[in-house]
């Protein structure tokens, strides 16, 4: 069973930067588009990002151009790097694979605050 473990969360102040890490272990990742969602306290978990086997990346437009997705596939370990966050940004930030879904981790906490 692949086990999800992210981590690099923490409270920053708006416009400052974080670098998130998910290590996924016991899998093939390299095959796997891996993703980024996020999930706001009282509301859905929204997709954030996206990084294909081949390395081709997509975004959600809120996180467009302050947010890069990238993976090393030596490490099993999807990272998401945060530039210029804004208090909207402030959630708990989850990875998976693409559909269907491995177990989901804990996530980690971002929180955006001044």
């Amino acid at each position: 069973q692949v086990q999800l473990v992210e981590s690099g969360g923490g409270l920053v102040q708006p416009g400052e930067s974080l670098r998130l890490s998910c290590v996924a272990s016991g899998s093939i990742f390299r095959t796997y588009g891996m993703r980024w969602y996020r999930q706001a306290p009282g509301k859905q978990r929204d997709f954030v990002a996206r990084i294909g086997s081949g390395g081709a990346t997509n975004y959600a437009d809120s996180v467009k151009g302050r947010f890069t997705i990238s993976r090393d596939n030596a490490k099993n370990t999807v990272y998401l790097q945060m530039n210029s966050l804004k208090p909207e940004d402030t959630a708990v930030y989850y990875c998976n694979k693409d559909q269907p879904f491995w177990n989901w981790g804990l996530g980690t906490q971002v929180t955006v605050s001044s």
